[in-house]
């Protein structure tokens, strides 16, 4: 089964962009007017975001968010088979702002956010990065999509650590040099065990992993914003944060690139994953205040 979704897909990938764009703008029409998929989680995440602008400006940045939301997959789609030429003409990255700690002895955490289009950033920052990069993911439950995915994610040079096997893989590279992907955003699996902060003014608790793997394995920190340029076209752009995690207080990192991620979506509000629950423990912000940061 493996082998004939793979072909299929490859097939797929043959297609002009412009016409497989054709069919994504098909696809948008039908997640966004007939199936209306995460419609209500969009626009209330963007209520929260936003009480500012009025409902005609947030309807039409989650217009944008489910084009855009739709390009990834087209993109992603065209993976399966795009040179490496190909794709340095469509992605560009300021490499150099990680490369440079290379001589440093330092290995470094990098963090981002849930921006589009996350697997262009995969894919395109392996191909220059001096360090082995190493990016956490959740397995998929369907197997043959799993080893697809696993594919396309590895094909120009990243290392794919499951978030079900992390503490027990990642120290075969943690002995060694090594670049680290985590995001800042993702929602903890205990809320309780997590640290809260405002994001967009409202309460939201936030995984402590980033703060404390930098902490604990002293490493460099660096910042990722990543959008497109044009459709089909997209900019990283990276930000060292600290070589020095240990000066900051506890929490302080954390809210320091909490802030980052806030910053870059109010720049380009199209930009984030909007179906995320963000808030989805926030009813319980009370009794977690004392985990405020």
């Amino acid at each position: 089964m493996y082998y004939i979704v793979f072909a299929l897909f490859y097939g797929l990938s043959l297609l002009p962009w412009w016409l497989l764009y054709a069919i994504g703008d098909g696809i948008y029409l039908l997640i966004y007017y007939v199936f209306g998929y995460r419609k209500k989680i969009v626009m209330n995440n963007l209520l929260i975001a936003f009480p500012e602008k009025t409902e005609a400006e947030r309807i039409a940045i989650a217009k944008k968010f489910y084009h855009n939301f739709v390009d990834t997959f087209i993109e992603t789609i065209k993976l399966f088979s795009i040179s490496e030429k190909e794709l340095r003409k469509r992605f560009a990255v300021n490499i150099d702002v990680l490369n440079d700690l290379y001589a440093g002895h330092q290995n470094v955490q990098v963090v981002t956010g849930h921006y589009f289009n996350w697997e262009f950033a995969n894919v395109g920052v392996a191909l220059d990065c001096r360090f082995p990069f190493v990016v956490v993911y959740m397995p998929l439950t369907n197997k043959v999509f799993d080893r697809i995915i696993h594919r396309l994610r590895t094909r120009f040079g990243t290392l794919l650590i499951p978030a079900t096997e992390f503490k027990n893989n990642f120290n075969q590279y943690a002995r060694n040099r090594y670049a680290l992907i985590l995001v800042a955003d993702q929602n903890p699996g205990n809320p309780a065990k997590a640290y809260w902060t405002n994001f967009f003014d409202k309460p939201a608790p936030f995984a402590r992993g980033p703060e404390k793997g930098a902490k604990m394995n002293n490493t460099a920190v660096v910042y990722v914003d990543f959008y497109k340029t044009k459709r089909g076209h997209y900019r990283v752009d990276m930000e060292l944060v600290t070589t020095d995690p240990n000066s900051y207080p506890e929490g302080a990192l954390t809210r320091l690139l909490v802030n980052k991620v806030e910053a870059a979506v109010r720049k380009r509000p199209d930009n984030y994953l909007w179906s995320h629950r963000r808030w989805k423990w926030s009813a319980d912000a009370e009794k977690y205040k004392h985990l405020m940061i």
